[in-house]
């Protein structure tokens, strides 16, 4: 049984890149479903497709690169981080994004500081 879903998938995330996979396959829930599509609005990843049970990520490079360069999870079971809406990060001095989980839905950085909406800091990604 996984106790943190979330860093599951962006260790799989980050495993499928340092491989130089084409896809990786991440099982499904309402929270990464969010969370791959946020990716793909972003442009880290170029599609996502969400099947019944699995969500598969089409991984994006650029020059034999890969798109994302890290990912951290911030927020753990043991250790929640909350943000107010003024105090939400800047990953890489504004290169990167974070992903929170508000009351309005999962959101990336910008979009809460727009909304005015603080949460619960999942990762960071850039």
């Amino acid at each position: 049984m996984l106790t943190d879903p979330i860093a599951d998938m962006l260790t799989r995330i980050r495993n499928a890149h340092l491989a130089l996979h084409k896809e990786v396959n991440v099982p499904r829930s309402r929270m990464k479903e969010s969370l791959a599509f946020i990716l793909q609005q972003e442009g880290y990843v170029e599609d996502v497709a969400v099947a019944d049970k699995i969500i598969t990520l089409t991984l994006k490079y650029r020059k034999g690169r890969p798109a994302i360069l890290g990912l951290k999870r911030v927020s753990t079971p043991g250790r929640r981080v909350y943000v107010g809406a003024k105090a939400i990060p800047r990953v890489q001095n504004g290169l990167g994004i974070c992903i929170l989980s508000t009351s309005d839905g999962i959101l990336d950085g910008m979009t809460a500081q727009e909304k005015k909406v603080g949460g619960e800091l999942l990762c960071e990604i850039w």
